[in-house]
Parts: C-alpha cells; structure tokens; sequence
C-alpha cells in the first residue's frame, strides 16, 4: 500500500483550490454565452440592461496568465499589488513586534495579575484577542501565546482545551465580527467597491453578541472542569500534558513590561488607531476636522514642503498609505526599542514572509475574476441571478448567501482570498433585491469565521490544536454545541440587518 493511500485523501491546499476553479472558469467561458451590462456614471451596473455579445474563450495561456494580470491589473479587475504589498508590510511590522516581545510579556502580566482569579481571565483575554481579531486579523501570530497560556491553565486546575479556546475561539470569533479587519473587511469592501465603514453598526453588534456567546461558554466549561477535572475531554491525557508542557507555577515568567516595551506598546496601539481612523470616510459623515487640519499643515510655508503637499488626510488613505504606515511604524518600534539595524530588517522580514503566503493568494484569487472578464461570462451569470431572484425577498436572499459562504470557506480557508473571489459577483447580485453590499460582506464575514473555527483546511486551527495537543475530533466535539448557536444568531442577526437597513 501506497504511502498516500496510507494517508488518505488530503484537502488540496488553497492556491491549488483557486487554479482550480480558474480553470474550471475558463472551462466554462466556452459554454456560458457573454454578455454584459450597461453602467452607471460611477460605474455600478444598470439591473435589466443585459445583453449577449461575441464570445471570448479563455485558454490555457490565460489561465497561467490571470493571477499575473491581477496582481499586475487587468481592467476591469483591479490590481492586486497594492493590497499584497500592504498585507506584507503588516507582516513585517507584526514581525519587529513580536521580535521585542511586548505582547507575549503584556499577556503574562495579565495572567499574574489575576492570579487567585483565573476564571477572570476568560473574561479578560477572549475580548482581548477579540478585538484583535476584528480590528486587524490576527491569526497566525497568536501561535507564540499558547505555549505561555496552555502551562498557566492547566496549572491553576483547567485544561488545555480552555488555553487554546481563550486564543483560538476569541481571535477568530474577532475575525467573524470584523469591523475593520484590513484583510477581510477593507479588502472585501474594496472589491465590492462600497465604504469600509458602511455596515459597521451592524458588525459591532456581531462583535458584542459573538464575543458574549463565546466567552460564557468557555468560562461555563472553565468552572466545570476546575470543580471535576473527570469532565475535561483530555482528561485521559492530562499528565502526560503536565509533562509535557513542563507545567509549574510560572512565578519566574516575565510579566512587567520594561520601559523600552511599554514605549513599543504604545506605538502599537497608535498604528492601529491610526490606521483605522484614516480608513473611515470622514468627509463622508460630514466631519471635515482630518481635511481641515491636513490643509492647514500641508499650507504652512517651510513645513508644509518639508512633510509633503501630497499628504493624504485621514480618512482619504487607502492600501498604498497604510502600507506606508506599517512600514514605518515597524522600523520605529525597533528603533525605539534598541534593536540593531540588522536585527530590524530580518525581523521585518520574517514577518512579511509570514503572511506572503496571503500576499499572493489574493493575487490568485482575483485571476477568477480575470478569467471570467476576459471571457465575458461575469455578466451573463449575474444576469441569471438577477432573473432567478425575481421575487425574492431580502430575508431569503441573505440567509442563502450566508449559506453559500460556509462550503466556499471550507475550501478557501483564507479571508482575503474568499473576498477577492467572490465579493465582485456576490454584492452586484444584491443589489438585485435591494440587499446592501456591507450586509453582503458581513454575511461573509460570519460564514467564513464560523468555518475558520473547525475547518481542517485553516492552519491556524491545525497549528493552534497541534500547540495545544488536541486532536481535530476532539475540537469538534468541545466546540460543537457554539458552532450551532453561533451559524444561528449570525442568520437572526443578518435578518435584522434587512429589517433595519441603516445598521446594515
């Protein structure tokens, strides 16, 4: 027997997934009819304005060609370069961070403070990695916390179930209620060409009910596990855990922030504040405040030359300038912090070569879109969703999208990946029954959370289970009973999203 055959079937990996279904696009160029729509002076599509024209099949030296073109940019498909260069630069300002340790000596001063109340820490932690999550995508780089977090749980009477929920579920419950979420929400508003803070009331909401569903549920299995350990789903495997995570009381583990890291947290906090406030429309809401005071700056006689008369006002920043300020910011910080210059680019480095990974997926990605452009055939499928929604209500329309998300993030594990696929198809079709391109987005969103949870496919499941010594059944049987709660409140909230369409 075959090594493989030993192994299985193995889930193809994401970029192999999206050739996939780029070949299968361009398969279908030779037989779905083009067509096209008439548009709007701001270039949205005119509903019932249809029509055949010439063919297009694609090849296959389109195929290979459609992730060149859009990272390069393909009209009418938009560039991906400047969403890839800003993921990098992320990656790298994550890396210099992590290279100083501040975050991994900010959780430990946590945990020693609530020492005597560890059953607290659920309730601090989860809305902490939370709001991570919803503000900036953190996944991956939750990886260095688990083995500070697994010892101190299982210590003070939990188990190793408990440390990996309280960073697994609250970072991607975060990410399930993103709000401004650079990899999710901003790319996929991008795509779907509406404001990232449309919809935002909405998704708070899904953050403050998520974020409670969530944290009560691991605290109830906290108690119980602190008052009969028998009832741990790894109890058979504890000591050999104990062993393992060499678990003691952890009173010599670094919990005080030294000067030089509470400076590094500082500028932390500020690049994400910064961030999301030049992402938010400001003129949009009619607050001219960020517009006025950037004119005045830029006017002033010798310091507005010195800064730059291009500068950009918050709120008018896009992938290019926040790309910008990631970079920055993350040779500060190392300067900040002491660190050598040599030390500085390679932690830098490292950091983009993380998330490179989600650099080039979104390029790939949007080569489906190439593909079905070039071919003409995006137009005649969107015809034949606006004839076969006819009729339909808002409230079907969205559940079904929701629904629609769940497989299509099985096999695309990667939010930004998902949202540069689909969001430029799925948000015209909307409009179609009068359902909102954010409420479309946050449908997404919450789909492709709930799956980021259990999904066999998602390294960052894989790796934080792997972390924690919990096999992937055993996951699923702990999270089983919140996944249900979770798939239905995100429907009933989605609902209210169409009853209500200022909040959505």
């Amino acid at each position: 027997m075959s090594e493989e055959t030993k192994k299985g079937f193995r889930m193809p990996s994401s970029y192999t997934v999206l050739i996939i279904i780029i070949a299968v696009m361009a398969a279908l160029t030779w037989i779905i009819p083009a067509g096209q729509y008439d548009v709007n002076k701001e270039g949205n599509l005119i509903a019932g304005t249809y029509k055949e024209v010439a063919s297009n099949p694609q090849g296959i030296w389109d195929v290979l060609m459609a992730p060149i073109r859009a990272m390069l940019g393909h009209e009418p498909t938009k560039a991906a370069i400047d969403v890839s260069f800003f993921i990098l630069m992320v990656g790298g300002f994550l890396g210099v961070v992590n290279e100083t340790g501040t975050l991994d000596v900010g959780i430990a001063s946590i945990v020693k403070k609530y020492k005597g109340r560890e059953k607290m820490l659920i309730v601090i932690l989860m809305p902490l990695f939370a709001l991570g999550g919803t503000t900036y995508g953190m996944g991956e780089e939750t990886m260095a916390f688990y083995p500070l977090l697994v010892p101190v749980m299982m210590a003070v009477g939990f188990d190793s179930i408990t440390a990996v929920a309280i960073i697994l579920l609250g970072s991607q419950i975060g990410c399930l209620a993103s709000t401004l979420n650079p990899f999710a929400t901003v790319i996929a508003s991008d795509t779907a060409g509406v404001p990232t803070a449309d919809g935002i009331v909405l998704r708070l909401i899904f953050w403050f009910v998520m974020v409670a569903m969530s944290t009560y549920f691991v605290y109830r299995y906290a108690d119980k596990i602190q008052k009969d350990p028998t009832k741990s789903l790894v109890y058979s495997q504890r000591e050999e855990d104990l062993k393992h995570f060499n678990v003691t009381d952890n009173d010599d583990a670094p919990s005080v922030l030294s000067k030089k890291q509470k400076h590094v947290l500082y500028l932390f906090i500020a690049t994400f504040v910064i961030m999301v406030a030049s992402f938010i429309p400001w003129t949009d809401l009619h607050i001219d405040l960020f517009e006025n005071f950037n004119s005045w700056l830029t006017g002033l006689p010798v310091i507005g030359k010195i800064i730059g008369s291009s500068t950009g006002a918050l709120g008018t920043w896009y992938f290019p300038e926040g790309a910008m300020l990631f970079a920055f910011m993350g040779i500060l910080i190392g300067i900040v912090y002491g660190l050598k210059e040599d030390k500085i680019i390679s932690a830098f480095m490292n950091g983009a070569a993380d998330l490179l990974s989600v650099a080039l997926i979104v390029a790939i990605a949007r080569g489906i879109q190439v593909i079905m452009n070039d071919g003409m055939i995006t137009a005649t499928i969107l015809h034949w969703g606006e004839q076969g929604l006819k009729g339909l209500s808002s409230q079907l329309f969205i559940i079904l999208t929701y629904i629609f998300y769940l497989p299509m993030s099985f096999l695309i594990p990667s939010s930004s990946g998902l949202a540069s696929a689909t969001m430029g198809i799925m948000a015209p079709l909307g409009e179609f029954v009068n359902v909102k391109g954010s409420l479309i987005i946050t449908a997404y969103q919450s789909a492709s959370g709930v799956l980021n949870l259990v999904a066999p496919t998602s390294g960052i499941v894989m790796g934080a289970l792997a972390l924690g010594r919990i096999s992937l059944g055993t996951w699923w049987k702990f999270i089983g009973k919140l996944i249900v709660a979770i798939i239905v409140v995100s429907i009933l909230l989605l609902l209210l999203g169409t009853f209500i369409p200022a909040i959505g």
